[in-house]
């Protein structure tokens, strides 16, 4: 006889328990099994890019594919089309052979316009749409990437630059670049939108501006925020230019490129809370060479003291390291050139038909003053006009300067091919006015020339690691033109061509040593990072030169090279034939994770504008 067995409640339920997951594991309940926990992705020692697809747009030096983004679920790649004011669409189901399958037009948005950036964020794209008359209010519109349909568009500020979504979707923010009409008479003022998407057919605008710091204009001019349009406001001045936000979605970072500094948003107010300045790179000391002429027959990498460089980056990511978010900044460098292609602005000297700040040093020093030069530079004193400008001889007499005259510091193979800009570096009194001189170097109120004791380059001609706050952590100093100058690169998809055999060369020239390096040199400008296992790695497109440059920076304070691949095969020819010669000008950078990746291997996406093509590149892990 079987007597009925008495256990405490606890026992029953663990038995229930048990019994559940025996019926589940044989396929009698409803209940889904719990999902197992996702291994954890392996750190590699190292890695290499390996080039194994792309698409090309047939479109020579048009911008014909230039920022990407990747949608995860469909396997489609979006590529921002400039060419054609559009996106193309692209499957990338097999890497190896993208298809474009579709395009995102957004006349149908707004007639005329054209789309400046895209972003992505599961399942949903974003595109900053730029007005017909750039000086306009431009548009955010959002679509689905699995069908491409158009879910809604709100109006935003003025030609929308860079668009990205906060990492945890909820919001979109675009940077409304505000640049000036070509006569500089109408000059809409920079902001950043910050529109909330969480109903995606109903989005809110709110905008991030800067009239607020308007009456900081001297203040900002002293910390080393470059405002200096004609008769801007702060506002007005302030051009962002590309967007980094932190992992908890709480705060974004803007470039504000042509004025040399950072921007702080708080998200959640949308309101601007800080202006950051980036400082200057000393290129006087060890460290920080450049090569300076493109004149010189000869690849000379040397410090130049007087000579400094304005970071003005360009993109910008952000990434976490022991708690704390940096930034990584692309430092491109750009100048500020309206009315260059009218010919009476300069002709005519009149300053209401545009504005050009860049010079080349041999033509603002001169020795016997000024020829052709922008009217703004000749009445910079005021009262009677300026005749010319002269070098400091405590600071340049290395180069030969002495009082009333530049030396040879203004001949081709020393500073004279350097573009520099004028509105800053000449020597000024207690009020921040400029100081005059006579054409022997003598300082006289009456006289008719600035003095020059510091010249102003664009871009830093590296990549830089910034603090939260805007305080420089890394730069890359010298490395990369020593780099380029070195036997270790390589250039071509074999990686067969010595660099050095093409130093600084140009995007869209053939046979062209050296000369990028009067400019802005390898010019870097699109970024990327991207985590794999327990380090973080920065993607690097050097747009002149051409090529993604790969760091590890998982310590801020000490990144190192790991990779360098050049997929320009024809270097030669003049100018540069699509059929045979690659990749031509990164612009934009994507990476996709292994997890998302359509074949399960890490890949970095590189729109080319000037070659039109978008180049698949695998990431090729070592452990």
């Amino acid at each position: 006889m079987l007597f009925p067995v008495h256990r405490p409640r606890a026992h029953v339920f663990a038995l229930s328990l048990l019994l559940s997951a025996a019926l589940t594991a044989c396929g009698g309940s409803d209940d889904p099994a719990p999902t197992p926990p996702t291994a954890p992705e392996a750190t590699p020692s190292s890695l290499t890019l390996e080039k194994i697809g792309g698409y090309s747009t047939g479109q020579f030096e048009v911008s014909a594919a230039e920022i990407p983004a990747f949608d995860a679920a469909s396997q489609r790649l979006f590529v921002v089309n400039a060419q054609l004011g559009a996106v193309d669409v692209l499957n990338l189901a097999d890497p190896a052979n993208p298809v474009k399958i579709g395009t995102l037009d957004a006349t149908a948005v707004l007639v005329g316009a054209e789309i400046n950036s895209v972003a992505v964020f599961n399942g949903t794209v974003a595109v900053a749409i730029q007005a017909p008359v750039k000086t306009d209010p431009g548009r955010m519109a959002l679509y689905r990437a699995s069908d491409l349909s158009l879910i809604s568009s709100v109006t935003i500020g003025a030609q929308p630059d860079m668009i990205t979504f906060t990492p945890d979707g909820t919001s979109v923010l675009v940077a409304n670049e505000g640049e000036p009409s070509d006569d500089y008479q109408t000059d809409p003022e920079g902001s950043v939108s910050v529109i909330d998407v969480r109903n995606l057919a109903a989005p809110v605008v709110r905008s991030a501006s800067f009239t607020a710091f308007n009456a900081q204009a001297a203040t900002l001019r002293a910390s080393g925020v470059r405002i200096y349009g004609p008769g801007a406001t702060v506002a007005q001045d302030l051009e962002p230019e590309y967007i980094a936000i932190s992992a908890d979605s709480r705060t974004a970072w803007v470039t504000l490129q042509e004025n040399n500094a950072l921007a702080k948003v708080d998200i959640a107010t949308a309101v601007v809370t800080d202006i950051l300045p980036l400082g200057l790179k000393n290129y006087g000391v060890a460290g920080n060479e450049l090569d300076v002429s493109d004149r010189d027959n000869a690849i000379n990498i040397r410090t130049w003291a007087g000579v400094v460089g304005m970071y003005l980056p360009d993109s910008m990511a952000s990434y976490s390291a022991g708690g704390q978010t940096y930034l990584v900044t692309a430092n491109e460098g750009d100048a500020r050139a309206w009315g260059e292609d009218n010919p009476d602005y300069l002709g005519t000297q009149n300053p209401s038909l545009g504005f050009i700040e860049e010079l080349r040093v041999s033509a603002l020093v001169r020795a016997a003053g000024w020829q052709v030069v922008p009217p703004q530079l000749r009445s910079l004193a005021g009262g009677t006009p300026l005749a010319g400008a002269l070098l400091d001889p405590t600071v340049f007499g290395y180069c030969g300067a002495a009082a009333g005259s530049p030396g040879t510091c203004s001949a081709a193979g020393e500073l004279g091919r350097l573009n520099i800009s004028w509105v800053q570096g000449y020597k000024t009194d207690a009020m921040g006015a400029p100081l005059r001189y006579t054409s022997a170097g003598v300082e006289d109120a009456n006289g008719d020339r600035l003095m020059y004791d510091r010249l102003h380059s664009y871009g830093a001609r590296s990549f830089s690691i910034w603090d939260a706050n805007g305080a420089l952590v890394w730069d890359s100093g010298a490395a990369i033109e020593q780099f380029l100058n070195s036997a270790d690169c390589r250039l071509g998809s074999n990686r067969s061509i010595p660099c050095a055999t093409y130093f600084n060369s140009g995007h869209n020239e053939g046979n062209a040593l050296d000369s990028r390096s009067d400019a802005k040199g390898p010019e870097p400008e699109g970024l990327a990072l991207g985590k794999i296992g327990d380090k973080t790695f920065a993607f690097i497109g050097l747009e002149r030169m051409g090529g993604v440059l790969v760091y590890d920076i998982t310590n801020p304070a000490a990144p190192t090279r790991v990779d360098y691949l050049n997929t320009r095969d024809e270097w030669v020819t003049d100018p540069p034939s699509l059929a045979t010669v690659g990749d031509l000008g990164p612009e934009g950078l994507v990476f996709i994770p292994a997890a998302q990746s359509p074949n399960g291997r890490p890949l970095l996406v590189v729109g080319n504008e000037v070659s039109g093509t978008t180049a698949i590149l695998q990431i090729n892990l070592s452990f």
